[in-house]
């Protein structure tokens, strides 16, 4: 049924999974769930400083928040690339929308209730709901059209993720920290009933953006109800009058036995928990670098930093999306990744708030550096059947997200410098760019397996 009613539209579907041409209404608005989860992950540096103020937790303690948040991803992208074998992309993206929507709506209990778990309940739920989109987003927007063009495609999309970060920030510094000052001053001199009621005031604050995030929410969620979407799957012929079915799907274990023996793949997915650990340690340690460098700012003063990141990551993608439209995006992109390692070796040696900048311009350098390792690791899946589960282990690297920042701490108590510890991401960075350099140079000499243009 829906492989007929397709013929009606102006795509074809293509038995590799692409499609003939790029169906533009349906892939704009694949690509306006971007930026909703990066509202959601920049939102989580503004509920960290509230609810560590509140409920006066140690840092340990507060590390549950990104815990709960990248638990969720890692523990629900195969279960979501199941569901987006069993059924469809649109249905997958669906079923995110409506957790998003759960975790959010979590939150008006959480404030009233005032507990910590309550909050990372909540925040798990979104979690899984993003761990859904993420993983049917990132592939289903690459596969939206001819397979040449599936990295730009990709690029594109990525490029609106930090529209929603800077969104997302924004509407926590005004709405949650917007006529509250500095939080910790004004609790420190409280203490016992009225340190209760004006904490569970200020939980209640943090329903504010979560208020229109769940509009936008609902709206996404009827329209892509309403609106018929490209089922985006490879499909084979059968024998009996060339007709067209989707290809079998392949077992759990057939697939990871197959992925498990392809080693670029495995290459590619490391690449990426690599990448997922560089960007958020050099993002969740920039404030602190900041304060630590230039005692007279406040922490709300700081979190600008955080925009100026936000801002200086858009502009990078613009930037290498010009080139890469014109130029090798691996060539590109090993550039961009030299730059960035350059940047990071000025934050760690540079004693001054020089240094604060030349974080904020690793962001720059970051560009779409996720979307086209995404896809590179994605073209190593030469059997695409196996396609849905191998975008789901690549989302799964996010977890690098917990890891890496976990050991620049480590660096930072050891060595018992906070700048020092950037030479950990600077590290990371310095495999990415061999990681780009040594796919460059085998396209060079390999032109005829070259995909991305």
């Amino acid at each position: 049924m829906e492989q007929t009613a397709e013929k009606r539209h102006s795509w074809t579907q293509l038995s590799d999974g692409y499609l003939s041409k790029t169906p533009v209404f349906q892939f704009l608005l694949v690509s306006l769930i971007f930026p909703l989860w990066g509202a959601a992950a920049s939102l989580n540096d503004i509920l960290i400083t509230q609810f560590k103020t509140v409920f006066q937790l140690n840092d340990a303690a507060t590390a549950f928040v990104q815990s709960a948040f990248y638990g969720g991803y890692f523990l629900i992208a195969i279960p979501a690339s199941m569901i987006i074998k069993k059924n469809s992309y649109k249905f997958a993206i669906m079923t995110g929308l409506i957790f998003y929507i759960i975790g959010c709506a979590t939150f008006f209990p959480a404030s009233h209730v005032a507990t910590y778990s309550m909050f990372l309940v909540a925040i798990f739920a979104i979690a899984v709901g993003l761990s859904f989109l993420e993983t049917s987003c990132d592939t289903y927007s690459s596969m939206l059209g001819p397979k040449q063009y599936a990295t730009i495609r990709l690029n594109f999309s990525q490029t609106l993720v930090p529209l929603g970060d800077i969104a997302g920030i924004l509407l926590g510094k005004y709405l949650i920290f917007g006529s509250v000052g500095n939080l910790s001053e004004k609790m420190s001199t409280m203490h016992g009933a009225a340190r209760l009621a004006y904490g569970e005031q200020m939980l209640q604050m943090t329903l504010r953006p979560y208020k229109y995030i769940l509009i936008v929410l609902l709206v996404m969620l009827v329209i892509f109800a309403l609106v018929p979407m490209p089922r985006a799957k490879a499909t084979a012929e059968t024998s009996v009058d060339s007709e067209v079915t989707e290809e079998e799907k392949p077992s759990l274990r057939e697939t990871v036995a197959y992925l498990w023996h392809n080693k670029n793949f495995k290459k590619g997915v490391f690449t990426q928990l690599i990448y997922a650990g560089l960007q958020t340690t050099v993002w969740s340690f920039t404030i602190r670098l900041a304060l630590n460098l230039n005692h007279n700012i406040t922490d709300s003063a700081a979190s600008t930093f955080m925009i100026y990141s936000y801002v200086a990551w858009f502009v990078g993608k613009l930037v290498a999306n010009f080139f890469m439209s014109r130029f090798s995006i691996t060539g590109t992109l090993t550039g961009f990744s030299l730059l960035g390692v350059v940047s990071l070796i000025v934050t760690f040696t540079v004693p001054n708030m020089t240094a604060v900048y030349a974080a904020i311009m690793t962001s720059f350098f970051f560009g779409p550096e996720w979307p086209t390792i995404y896809t590179h690791t994605l073209d190593q899946v030469k059997e695409k059947k196996y396609t849905e589960t191998a975008g789901a282990f690549i989302v799964m690297a996010l977890i690098g997200g917990a890891i890496v920042p976990a050991l620049q701490g480590v660096v930072s108590d050891l060595t018992g410098s906070m700048q020092f510890s950037f030479i950990v991401p600077a590290l990371c960075y310095l495999y990415i760019t061999v990681y780009f350099f040594l796919e460059y140079r085998f396209e060079k000499k390999h032109p005829e397996d070259l995909q991305e243009h």
